[in-house]
């Protein structure tokens, strides 16, 4: 069930970077009645402007995952059957992307062709093109409550600017994941590290790098060298303000601790605490540490599942702690979305679904699985037993725990580079850290470069 195409001077184009360039939308009103336009096609009248979405659950709409279907296919068709069943009269039709590095470019192009799908599962980048250019549903106003099931700190956070630059509530946050310290015990402990009270600072935990590599002489090594890991996270968690606040400067240079943070990992890879030739290198620190080659794993929670799988005997002498919270004072998540398009036929169908779809029961039955590590949105889910309830010192299940504790009170509020801004970044500091430029240097001219990029919306 789609809209229709505009033709002629109303026709849009969208230009893609963070966000999209639209026409935005018109009209108004909660009746349904006549029409109005979103972005470049003709929509119910209801669907945009004032006025909660009125109208029955019935008819048939499309639903689009992205690269689910494979693995959770028995899953999503129960939640589909006991929708269906619960409204009578009501189909869905599942479909799943890719999610390639095309997705974003793909859906903006189906939003501009009056083809995207009822239901979809989004990123924060594709998200925030399709509401500025007004192709998702405003639920702030079309269904004023929507936000009741979720973790107030992340349904708070969870906003994205319109065409007219406000904050709005145009997606629903689903599922998530977390960030935890992960670390062999044993090598702490010979550094002289106490597992059991992980740092509380960025700088915190590279002292610790520090004392790991005067500890291993080159035996191994406290992580891996390349920053790409790193960039934004750690600068988030610092509270380092990284772009101004229209978003259309970097201004991370303009604070001292960028500088200091980039001099800390010269020092650490210099100084033996990285392996040399993990500077430019992908890998993640995943099979170095499952080998025993460095001390602190992957920050992903689903990572200590792989360690158990692959390395038992490392698994056994692995701890999990609470990644520094640093001056931001909580974790920054980086949800999935569910968005409702403005341009359905079939509205209050696609968003009850939605709803459906992200409530607390589903999205706990969800976080059960066994074939997945992710956690949920909703308030209610986070207080099931399955992540408050830990038994002995499984690592596991410490991990679970501690980041079932830290959505709690986590936002939604990602910082989001693109790839070009990120590898212009990324490259500079590498400069820095192999004694090439001064980190005074490095973050200047990383500031500039990206900067640049930004201009170009690249």
């Amino acid at each position: 069930m789609r809209a229709r195409r505009l033709t002629g001077s109303l026709t849009c184009l969208v230009v893609l970077s963070l966000t999209a360039a639209g026409c935005g939308l018109s009209g108004g009103g909660g009746s349904g009645d006549g029409e109005a336009t979103a972005g470049s096609c003709k929509v119910d009248a209801g669907n945009v402007g004032s006025g909660k979405l009125t109208g029955d659950v019935k008819g048939g709409i499309t639903f689009q995952t992205t690269n689910l279907k494979k693995d959770f296919g028995g899953f999503f068709k129960g939640v589909i059957d006991a929708f269906e069943k619960k409204y009578p009269g009501t189909s869905v039709k599942w479909i799943d992307d890719p999610g390639d590095a095309k997705f974003s470019e793909r859906n903006v192009a189906n939003a501009q062709a009056c083809d995207l799908p009822d239901v979809i599962n989004l990123n924060k980048v594709t998200a925030t093109a399709l509401t500025k250019a007004g192709y998702l549903l405003d639920l702030d106003k079309k269904d004023p409550g929507a936000g009741k099931p979720f973790v107030p700190a992340f349904w708070d956070s969870s906003t994205l600017k319109d065409s007219k630059g406000s904050d709005i509530h145009s997606v629903l946050p689903w599922y998530t994941g977390g960030v935890n310290l992960t670390y062999n015990t044993e090598m702490l402990e010979k550094a002289g590290i106490d597992p059991k009270k992980p740092p509380t600072t960025i700088f915190g935990l590279f002292e610790d790098y520090e004392k790991i590599a005067k500890s291993a002489k080159g035996k191994y090594y406290a992580t891996m060298a390349n920053p790409i890991w790193r960039i934004p996270a750690d600068w988030q968690q610092m509270d380092i303000k990284v772009y101004s606040d229209d978003g259309k400067s970097f201004v991370f240079a303009d604070d001292p601790r960028t500088t200091e943070w980039v001099a800390w990992m010269k020092r650490l890879y210099q100084g033996g605490a990285m392996p040399k030739d993990s500077l430019s290198s992908s890998d993640d620190p995943s099979t170095p540490y499952s080998n025993g080659q460095v001390a602190y794993g992957s920050t992903n929670p689903s990572f200590v599942r792989f360690v158990k799988q692959n390395s038992p005997s490392v698994y056994d002498r692995t701890g999990v702690g609470q990644y520094p919270f640093d001056k931001l004072g909580h974790t920054s998540g980086a949800p999935q979305y569910i968005g409702v398009a403005s341009t359905s036929e079939n509205a209050a169908t696609a968003l009850a679904f939605a709803k459906f779809l992200t409530n607390a029961e589903n999205q706990t039955a969800w976080c059960k699985d066994p074939n997945v590590v992710i956690f949920p949105t909703t308030t209610a889910s986070l207080e099931d037993p399955f992540f408050t309830e830990v038994t002995g010192d499984d690592p596991f299940g410490e991990a679970r725990k501690v980041v079932a504790e830290q959505l709690k009170t986590a936002t939604a509020d990602e910082v989001v580079l693109s790839d070009p801004q990120r590898n212009a970044i990324v490259a500079e500091v590498q400069l820095a850290m192999q004694g090439k430029k001064s980190p005074e240097d490095a973050v200047k001219d990383a500031q500039e470069k990206a900067d640049e990029l930004l201009k170009q919306g690249s």
